[in-house]
């Protein structure tokens, strides 16, 4: 703490601790017969606790391989169940945008229809009165009259 400047030195992690391999060729072989010494207990003992701990760690990373494929199995299964849903959800927001697409259409061309009905029945009123006044075959206005 006197020097905070100075960085402070963190440990690498430990490495994971692995079991002695068993031996390839065992030389003092051990049998129950008679006239063993009081050390070979001890011996004995230390290689069956050794041999012990090898077969827990390879039960426990037998164990760990389980769990991370069934975690695999279940992240891979969570991701389809996941991609089904957002393909139904998006197949539903597509079906609602068309849906009002067509409604818009429908009211645009509802109100082009009345737009073209407004000018087609003033376009026939403007014909029908060009008619009167081309049938007339007399002036709306009289001359040398005033």
């Amino acid at each position: 703490m006197r020097n905070p400047d100075k960085p402070a030195p963190i440990p690498d992690r430990p490495k994971e601790w692995n079991p002695r391999a068993p031996p390839e060729f065992v030389r003092d072989v051990m049998g129950s017969s008679a006239g063993a010494g009081s050390g070979e207990f001890h011996v004995y003992r230390h290689l069956r606790r050794r041999e012990y701990q090898r077969q827990d760690f390879l039960d426990k990373m037998t164990e760990k391989q389980r769990k991370d494929l069934d975690y695999l199995d279940k992240v891979e299964e969570n991701k389809l169940a996941a991609d089904e849903r957002t393909a139904k959800r998006r197949k539903k927001r597509e079906k609602l945008k068309q849906k009002k697409l067509m409604t818009k259409k429908s009211k645009l061309a509802s109100t082009q229809d009345e737009e073209t009905e407004k000018t087609s029945s003033s376009s026939e009123e403007d014909f029908q009165e060009k008619e009167t006044e081309d049938d007339a075959g007399a002036p709306n206005f009289v001359m040398g009259m005033r």
